[in-house]
């Protein structure tokens, strides 16, 4: 009887890597681990220990006071989704609203011009009560202005039209025209496009052209809902350097809701972060933006 000899042959076992995966976060920053939605919520909501006094929020303002938001309850129907709300910025100033989904930052913007109930509190501008103006009539009389979320443009209809279709409420159809043609003077990139569909515009053009139709009836506060959505980097950058000279260059006072948490506080003077229809933070934008809780929660784990 023989025996075969068996080769056994070593296995070679290599050490795998792991590496740990980028997940991008609440903002434009990266994190390595993943927090739910309840979880950023839960956290944020213990942040809301400390929360500013009107005495606080008077003390960011550094022009004269001009509008104003003074213990607003108000929501959709019969739930209320801000509870006593207060907000305070001054003429010419930016303001930017952040915090986790459903915290109420857009229904602040939605109040402003008049599409929630208001259970109480009050809105003014310039000392004057606008609490209970309808929208049309708080674009007319109040000068406010609300720039919808991406694609509010009519795409078959040209850019010039577009446009005119914002001074729908202008007492005579030439000081609309009048208002166009310096928005035309001011934006060449859209005169160069006045006759194209608006549906063939860049989506950084198309945001333009959003805004543009809102200067139309020559507001002065600008309601900006989420300006960078849907947008490249690159035309990011466009959208907050047109906002940016609005606000410098022509003196509109500018409130806005940016999910691109990072973009919206570098850019705005004032900063607030919401949570469940109360402000938790409230401070200059540069200072909120180096706050390490907002940071974790809203940026990434990064400032």
């Amino acid at each position: 009887m023989s025996l075969k000899k068996t080769k056994i042959t070593k296995t070679k076992i290599t050490k795998t890597k792991i590496t740990k995966t980028k997940v991008s976060g609440y903002g434009s920053g990266s994190v390595d681990v993943v927090m739910s939605v309840d979880q950023v919520a839960k956290e944020a909501a213990a942040i809301s220990a400390n929360a500013p006094k009107k005495s606080d929020l008077d003390k960011l303002i550094k022009n004269e006071p001009f509008l104003n938001i003074n213990d607003l309850k108000a929501g959709y129907g019969k739930m209320e989704i801000l509870h006593n709300f207060n907000l305070k910025v001054g003429k010419g100033e930016s303001l930017c609203l952040i915090g986790p989904n459903g915290a109420g930052k857009s229904t602040v913007l939605h109040s402003i011009f008049g599409f929630t109930n208001i259970f109480s509190g009050s809105i003014s501008i310039n000392g004057k009560d606008i609490t209970n103006l309808t929208p049309s009539q708080k674009l007319s009389k109040a000068g406010i202005a609300y720039i919808l979320q991406d694609k509010s443009v009519f795409p078959k209809m040209t850019v010039e039209e577009n446009l005119l279709m914002g001074g729908f409420l202008k007492n005579k159809q030439s000081e609309a025209k009048e208002a166009t043609e310096k928005v035309f003077e001011k934006y060449s990139r859209l005169a160069e496009r006045r006759y194209k569909p608006a549906g063939v515009l860049s989506g950084g053009e198309r945001r333009l052209l959003e805004i543009s139709r809102a200067l139309v009836m020559q507001p002065e506060v600008l309601l900006v809902d989420e300006p960078s959505i849907g947008l490249e980097p690159r035309f990011i950058d466009m959208v907050f350097e047109i906002l940016d000279d609005l606000q410098k260059k022509d003196g509109k006072t500018i409130i806005m809701v940016e999910q691109n948490a990072r973009k919206g506080l570098a850019f705005a003077d004032i900063g607030y972060v919401l949570v469940s229809g109360e402000t938790a933070i409230a401070n200059y934008g540069d200072t909120v933006l180096s706050n390490p809780d907002v940071g974790r929660l809203f940026l990434g784990g990064k400032n």
